[in-house]
């Protein structure tokens, strides 16, 4: 994969003004560092911000809406404010190192759902709710569309790691530090039920041809029939392994402490069909999105990998915050923070 391109986390904000600047970079592997520099020269005839790169980097493509804080003629400031929904992007290339990447700033910014770190969010199945767990000890429903709070979802001991929609969009489920699942009900706010601990055999539904992934802190990425208990595979990789996700039936992602996504394949796991390493900081979450993935990074770096791009999308606006988990729901995108932000972002421009 080409080397990796970084872009300052404000970048959007900054160039929204008449000489507005903000740093890029550019890491090849082995070679020093290249760094330069966006500016804002005034707004074209067309009301598209002039935006120029300093020596190597080159400016594709600009989105329109970042016009919508500078200072215009009244026809223009018309123009803006009618753009202002619309997603903000720029598109940035370092020819000698045959890099490109797409930048996209948060559609929307939702501040007030948790007071601290937020560990894990989803997305419900028809788009309209979304629940998330923090480090304050909290788990809450909100709305999708304005971060509006719906519930409080009260009854774990210490820190909920984990939280998930059923398919139905109305069922819960989450994990917490005092060993307990919990199933709760987003209507109501009530928990149904509490697992604390299987104490004899269960009865199992749909688990034939199945696999079940598991991502080790040992290095090691285990593959079982879900049914049959037997081992499909064992990959050792380069470090612990944080995350992993399916692609299809066959291709699969895993993601270790030192930065590495490896994509294997099941029918022969032996060898990796790519590594991919833009970071070196560890991987926190997988995601298969359309054709490709969405990775994100203990560093606030979080990208999408698209087959029939040539180049990747980066979410910005994580100023080296790690970005903990993404959900998706069709061209919405939300990531949460250590920063205690979630982001969302529009994909309208794809």
């Amino acid at each position: 994969m080409a080397a990796p391109l970084r872009i300052q986390s404000d970048w959007a904000q900054a160039l929204r003004k008449d000489e507005g600047e903000a740093w890029l970079s550019c890491h090849p592997p082995g070679k020093p560092t290249l760094y330069g520099s966006l500016t804002c020269q005034g707004i074209g005839q067309d009301g598209i911000p002039e935006v120029t790169a300093s020596e190597g980097f080159i400016v594709n493509e600009i989105n329109k809406a970042l016009i919508q804080s500078l200072s215009l003629p009244t026809s223009l400031l018309i123009s803006a404010l009618y753009l202002l929904g619309q997603t903000k992007s720029i598109h940035i290339s370092c020819p000698k190192e045959n890099a490109s990447s797409k930048f996209l700033a948060p559609y929307t910014t939702f501040s007030r759902i948790h007071s601290k770190s937020i560990t894990c969010l989803d997305i419900s199945s028809g788009g309209g709710l979304g629940v998330s767990s923090s480090t304050d000890g909290s788990m809450k429903i909100w709305q999708a569309s304005n971060g509006e709070l719906r519930r409080v979802l009260e009854g774990h001991v210490f820190d909920v790691n984990c939280c998930r929609f059923f398919p139905s969009g109305l069922v819960v489920l989450s994990g917490g530090m005092d060993a307990q699942l919990k199933i709760w009900s987003a209507e109501d706010a009530s928990c149904v039920v509490t697992f604390k601990g299987h104490k004899g055999g269960e009865r199992e539904v749909g688990t034939e041809s199945k696999m079940l992934l598991l991502a080790r802190e040992d290095k090691k990425l285990q593959c079982l029939g879900l049914q049959s208990r037997q081992p499909v595979f064992l990959f050792v990789g380069s470090d612990g392994f944080n995350c992993c996700t399916f692609l299809s039936g066959f291709l699969l992602l895993a993601g270790t402490q030192d930065g590495n996504i490896y994509q294997l394949d099941v029918r022969s796991p032996r060898a990796p069909v790519q590594v991919i390493h833009r970071s070196g900081a560890p991987v926190l979450s997988l995601l298969s999105f359309r054709d490709g993935f969405i990775a994100s990074h203990g560093d606030g770096s979080c990208f999408i990998v698209q087959q029939d791009l040539d180049y990747l999308i980066e979410l910005t606006g994580a100023d080296c915050d790690p970005v903990f988990k993404v959900a998706t729901w069709e061209k919405q995108i939300y990531t949460c923070c250590r920063d205690g932000l979630v982001r969302r972002y529009q994909l309208s421009d794809l």
